[in-house]
C-alpha cells in the first residue's frame, strides 16, 4: 500500500513539516491542518462518533460520493432543512446507478461496487471535513506508545479504502475537496461542479466533470443575450467559486465579443444579512434601462432574490437569465412565478431516466433503510411526522401513516443532474471495468495489481472512457477532464394562470439556434423587452463603441468609399463600386474612355492628321518623281521604309484614343513601337552606311560591304524583325484584353468616382514597348555625331544629325510629364495625349528635316533637280578627305589668329 510520505512520522514531527509546507498555500489549509490533526488524534471525538452521517454500503471497491443532502446552516450551524431535488434526488441517483452496475453481467463482474455516501450540508469547510474519510486509509499513524485519557489502548478502526469519488455538487466544495483529494491520488467526478477554474489541470489534475465548465455556459449565455438584442444588463453572482466564476466567464466572454456592456456586478454574500436582497435589488434600479440581469447563484439566493423584486414592486421589470443552478427547478420560483415570467434559463442537454423514475417512486421507509436520510425527506415531502420513541408530535402536524408513496400522495419531478450523476458513476464504473481487463485478464475478482488501486492509473483509464450514458448521448472527457458542452435553453412561461411551467426554446452546441418566435414576457406579450444603452443609429452611420462601456455608442457617418456593413462596421466599397446615396450599400463605378470629342484628344489628332496628310504628300511626290536625281540620291528604298514608319507613327494616335477591345489593344502594342522602329532603323542604316564609307576610306579606295539598296533593306528589316518578333512572344505571353481601371479617377467625392477602359499595358509595359526604338534612336544619334564631318553635298549626315538631336530633346520632354502626372486622376488623359503628340512631334521633326527640303525643291525649283557629274568612290573618297583636312586647318589657324580658308565645293 502506497502512503503519503508526510504523514509516515510520529504526529508532532509530521504536523511540524505540514505546517512548513503549508506556508506557500492558500487560506484553506490552516483549517485544513487542523482537521488533519483531529484525524490523526485516534482519541479524538471524531472517532469516537465514527461517521454519524454517512451511507455505507460494502463491496470489493468503495466510490465515495459527496452530495448537498441538507442546505447550508444559519450562522454557527453547519446544516439547514433538506434539499429534497439537489440532495435527495442526486444520492438516490448514485444508489441506483450502483444498483444497475452491480446487477450488469458485462460491467465489473464479479466485482461488487460500494459506497461511502456523505454529506456536503452545501459547505465547503463542513464538506472539507467530511471528505477527510475517503484519505484515512492512506494516512500511516504510528499508535504503538498512544494512549488514550484513561490509559487504555486506543480502538483504531481499519477504515475502508475508497478509489474514488463521485462528487461534489457545488463548485466551491468540489475545489476545497479535490485539494485533498489530488494529495493523496484519488480520482474525482463531479455531476454539478461547473466553474472554470476547475479545468486548471496543473492544480485540479485528478478531478473531471461530466457536465461542461462554464465557460462554454457563459458563452451560450452571451450568445442568448445577444440573440435578444440586449446590449446592456447587469450580472448577479453568489459569493464563491460557482458564481464569482461563472460571472467572471460571461464578463471575459462578452467584453471579447463585444457589444455587450455591464451595468452592474453585485454579489451575493456567503452569509447574508436581513435586507441584504432588498439591497440589491435598490443597487440593480439606479441603471433601469439594463432590465436584463445575468444570475450566476445558488438556488436558496434566487428565491430571495425574486422575493425581494416583487416585494419592491418590479414584478415584470427585470428579466433574468439564469445559469443551471436555476435551469428548470421549480424550488427557486416557488411562490413567485409572476417575477420570474419571462426567464431565460440553461441547463446541460440532460434526459429524463425512467429507470430512476420507476426506482425512486416505489421507494419507502421500509424498502430503503440504507438511505440514513429518507425519513427526514418523507417528513418534508408528505408534510407529516414520524413517530420516534421519546418524541413528542406536534398536534398541528399530521402523522405519517408510512403508506405514502412518491408521485402519487405529492409531486415527483425528476431534478436536472439525476442524468449526470448516473453517467458519473458509470463512467467510474467503466475506467475500473477497462483497468481490470488490462491489469487482470481471465481474472475473478480482484487480482492483486489492482488490490489497491492506483489512483494515477485509475485517472488514466477514466479519462479514455467513451460510452454511450444514460440519456443516449455519449460520455467522456477532454485532457482537462471537462465534458463537452452540450445545453437545453428553457424559459419560463405562465400561458395561463393555472398552468406555469419551463418551455424549450433552444440549444447551444458550440453555437446558439433559438427560437425567438416561442418565446413569450410578462402577461403573454410577444415584445421583446428592451436592455440597452443607446439608441440605433440612422441609415449609412456606424456605432462607435465608447472605451470602457461597450454597451454604449456614438453614431458616426461612413465616409468616403464606405458603407454600412452593419451597425457596427463601415466597410470599403469593392474597387469597381462605390456607396449609393445612403451609403447602405455598393453601387457599380461609371465606365468612361477617351473620346474622339475630348480636349485631351482633338490636339492629338489635329496634329495626326497633319502628319498623315504630309507624309502622304511626299509619298506620292516621290512616286511622282521616283527617277529624278533627288530621289535616288536621297536612296529611294530606305526613304520609302522610313516613311512608312513615320506614316505609322502618325497612325498610332488614333489606335490610342480608338475605344479599347482586343483588336485595337492588339494594334496598339504591335504599331506603338513598329512605327518608331522602322523609322530608327531606316535611319541608323543611312547614318551608318555613311560613317562606314568615309571611315572605309580614309584606310583603302576599296568600298566597304553591305552598301548597295539591297543589302540597306536587309539589314533595316533586319532591325525591324527584332522589334516585330518581341511582340509576337509579348503576345502569346500574354494576350491582349481590355481592363477597367477603377484607380485613376478616384477622388475623395466617390460621386465623381469613374473607372477608366483602357488596354492591359502598364507604364512599364509601355516603356518597354518603345524602349527598344530609343536604343535605336540613341545609336543612330551617336553615329550622326561621328558622321558630322562630312560635306553636305556628298550625304544626307547632317540633316539626320539635326533630327535626332531635335527628337532626343522631344523624348526628354516627354518623360517627366508622362512619369509626373502618374498620380493625377487624369492619368490616363495626360499620358495618352503626351505620349501621341511626343510620337507626332517626333515624326514631324524627321519628315520635315529629311524630306520637305527634298519635296521644297522637286516641286518648286525643278532646275536644281539635274543629274550632277558623276564621280568614282575614290574622287568621293578624295574630296572628302581633304574637306576634312581642310576643316581641321581652319580650325586650327582660327585658334592661331589666322585666316580663314574656304573649301572649295564647286565640284
Amino acid at each position: 500500500m502506497t502512503y503519503l510520505p508526510l504523514f509516515s512520522l510520529d504526529h508532532q514531527v509530521g504536523m511540524f513539516q505540514v505546517l512548513r509546507w503549508s506556508n506557500c498555500c492558500s487560506t484553506t489549509w490552516p483549517r485544513l491542518l487542523w482537521i488533519l490533526w483531529v484525524w490523526l488524534n485516534p482519541c479524538s471525538s471524531i472517532h469516537q462518533h465514527s461517521h454519524p452521517h454517512s451511507i455505507k454500503l460494502l463491496g470489493d471497491i468503495t466510490l465515495g460520493g459527496l452530495f448537498p443532502v441538507h442546505s447550508r446552516g444559519p450562522a454557527g450551524v453547519p446544516c439547514g432543512e433538506i434539499k429534497k431535488e439537489k440532495g435527495i434526488h442526486r444520492m438516490e441517483a448514485m444508489l441506483y446507478a450502483l444498483d444497475q452496475i452491480n446487477s450488469d453481467p458485462e460491467l465489473l463482474p464479479n466485482i461488487t461496487l460500494g459506497a461511502r455516501i456523505l454529506d456536503t450540508c452545501s459547505r465547503d469547510t463542513y464538506a472539507l471535513e467530511q471528505s477527510l474519510t475517503f484519505v484515512q486509509a492512506l494516512i500511516q499513524k504510528d499508535t504503538s506508545d498512544i494512549r488514550c485519557s484513561n490509559g487504555e489502548q486506543p480502538i483504531i478502526r481499519k477504515p475502508e479504502r475508497v478509489v474514488g469519488v463521485i462528487g461534489a455538487s457545488g463548485s466551491s466544495v468540489s475545489i476545497m475537496v479535490a485539494n485533498v483529494l489530488r494529495l493523496f491520488e484519488i480520482p474525482q467526478i463531479s455531476y454539478a461542479s461547473t466553474a472554470p477554474e476547475l479545468s486548471d489541470n496543473n492544480r485540479y489534475d485528478f478531478f473531471s466533470r461530466v457536465v461542461p465548465p462554464d465557460s462554454y455556459q457563459a458563452q451560450a449565455m452571451v450568445d442568448i443575450v445577444k440573440a435578444l438584442g440586449w446590449n446592456y444588463v447587469s450580472t448577479l453572482a453568489s459569493e464563491g467559486n460557482y458564481g464569482e466564476s461563472g460571472v467572471d466567464a460571461f464578463v471575459q466572454i462578452s467584453r471579447e465579443a463585444g457589444g455587450l456592456c455591464i451595468a452592474q456586478s453585485l454579489k451575493i454574500p456567503r452569509e447574508p444579512k436581513p435586507g441584504e436582497f432588498d439591497k440589491i435589488i435598490k443597487r440593480l434600479m439606479e441603471t433601469p434601462n439594463a432590465r436584463g440581469v445575468i444570475i450566476f447563484a445558488q438556488e436558496d439566493d434566487i428565491k430571495q432574490v425574486l422575493e425581494a423584486a416583487r416585494k419592491s414592486n418590479l414584478t415584470g421589470h427585470f428579466k433574468f437569465v439564469g445559469s443551471d443552478s436555476w435551469g428548470a427547478k421549480s424550488s427557486p420560483i416557488l411562490d413567485q412565478e409572476e417575477v420570474a415570467e419571462g426567464a431565460v434559463t440553461i441547463l446541460p442537454k440532460r434526459a429524463s431516466i425512467e429507470g430512476f423514475d420507476q426506482y425512486f417512486t416505489t421507494r419507502s421507509l421500509e424498502n430503503n433503510r440504507r438511505n440514513i436520510w429518507f425519513a427526514e425527506f418523507w417528513e418534508d415531502d408528505f408534510k407529516c411526522k414520524l413517530t420516534r420513541p421519546g418524541i413528542k408530535i406536534d398536534p398541528e402536524k399530521k402523522k405519517c401513516t408510512g403508506g405514502e408513496r412518491i408521485s402519487r400522495d405529492s409531486h415527483y419531478e425528476q431534478e436536472g443532474k439525476v442524468q449526470f450523476v448516473i453517467d458519473a458513476v458509470y463512467a467510474m464504473a467503466h475506467a475500473l471495468h477497462n483497468m481490470h481487463q488490462d491489469l487482470c485478464p481471465g481474472a475473478t475478482g480482484i487480482c492483486d495489481k489492482m488490490d489497491p488501486v492506483e489512483g494515477r492509473l485509475l485517472l488514466s483509464y477514466i479519462h479514455s472512457v467513451n460510452f454511450n450514458g444514460s440519456a443516449g448521448t455519449a460520455v467522456l472527457f477532454n485532457e482537462n477532464g471537462d465534458a463537452p458542452g452540450r445545453y437545453d435553453i428553457f424559459q419560463y412561461q405562465m400561458t395561463n394562470t393555472t398552468n406555469p411551467g419551463y418551455r424549450v426554446i433552444g440549444q447551444w452546441t458550440n453555437n446558439l439556434r433559438l427560437n425567438v418566435e416561442e418565446m413569450q414576457w410578462t402577461g403573454g406579450s410577444r415584445q421583446m423587452p428592451d436592455s440597452v444603452c443607446s439608441f440605433p443609429c440612422r441609415s449609412g452611420e456606424r456605432k462607435k463603441m465608447v472605451k470602457g462601456v461597450p454597451c454604449c455608442w456614438h453614431c458616426e457617418l461612413c465616409d468616403g468609399y464606405q458603407f454600412q456593413a452593419d451597425e457596427f462596421n463601415c466597410e470599403m466599397c469593392p474597387f469597381d463600386m462605390r456607396p449609393t446615396l445612403n451609403r447602405t450599400a455598393c453601387r457599380p463605378t461609371p465606365i468612361i474612355k477617351l473620346e474622339w470629342y475630348s480636349p485631351w484628344a482633338l490636339i492629338p489628332l489635329f496634329l495626326a492628321i497633319l502628319g498623315i496628310l504630309a507624309t502622304l504628300s511626299v509619298i506620292i511626290t516621290f512616286i511622282r518623281f521616283n527617277d529624278t536625281p533627288i530621289v535616288r540620291a536621297a536612296g529611294r528604298e530606305l526613304s520609302y521604309v522610313l516613311l512608312t514608319g513615320i506614316f505609322l507613327i502618325y497612325l498610332i494616335t488614333f489606335l490610342m484614343i480608338a475605344e479599347p477591345g482586343t483588336v485595337v489593344c492588339a494594334f496598339r502594342r504591335l504599331l506603338l513601337g513598329l512605327g518608331m522602329c522602322i523609322t530608327y532603323s531606316a535611319m541608323l542604316t543611312k547614318t551608318n552606311r555613311i560613317y562606314r564609307i568615309f571611315e572605309q576610306g580614309k584606310k583603302s579606295v576599296t568600298p566597304p560591304k553591305f552598301i548597295s539598296p539591297t543589302s540597306q533593306l536587309m539589314i533595316t528589316f533586319i532591325l525591324i524583325s527584332v522589334q516585330v518578333v518581341g511582340v509576337f512572344i509579348w503576345f502569346g505571353v500574354m494576350p491582349p484584353h481590355t481592363i477597367v481601371d477603377y484607380d485613376e479617377q478616384r477622388p475623395p467625392n466617390p460621386e465623381l468616382a469613374r473607372g477608366i477602359l483602357k488596354c492591359d499595358m502598364s507604364d512599364l509595359s509601355l516603356i518597354c514597348c518603345l524602349s527598344y526604338s530609343i536604343v535605336l534612336m540613341v545609336t543612330c544619334t551617336v553615329y550622326a555625331v561621328k558622321s558630322r564631318g562630312v560635306p553636305e553635298t556628298f550625304n544626307e549626315a547632317k540633316p539626320i544629325g539635326f533630327t535626332m538631336y531635335t527628337t532626343c530633346i522631344v523624348w526628354l520632354a516627354f518623360v517627366p510629364i508622362f512619369f509626373g502626372t502618374a498620380q493625377s486622376t487624369e492619368k490616363m488623359f495626360i499620358q495618352t495625349t503626351t505620349l501621341t503628340v511626343s510620337m507626332s512631334l517626333s515624326a514631324s521633326v524627321s519628315l520635315g528635316m529629311l524630306y520637305i527640303p527634298k519635296v521644297y525643291v522637286i516641286i518648286l525649283h525643278p532646275e536644281q533637280n539635274v543629274q550632277k557629274r558623276k564621280r568614282s568612290f575614290k574622287a568621293v573618297v578624295q574630296a572628302a578627305t581633304m574637306s576634312s583636312r581642310l576643316s581641321q586647318k581652319s580650325i586650327n589657324d582660327k585658334q592661331n589668329g589666322g585666316t580663314k580658308i574656304e573649301p572649295d565645293r564647286t565640284q
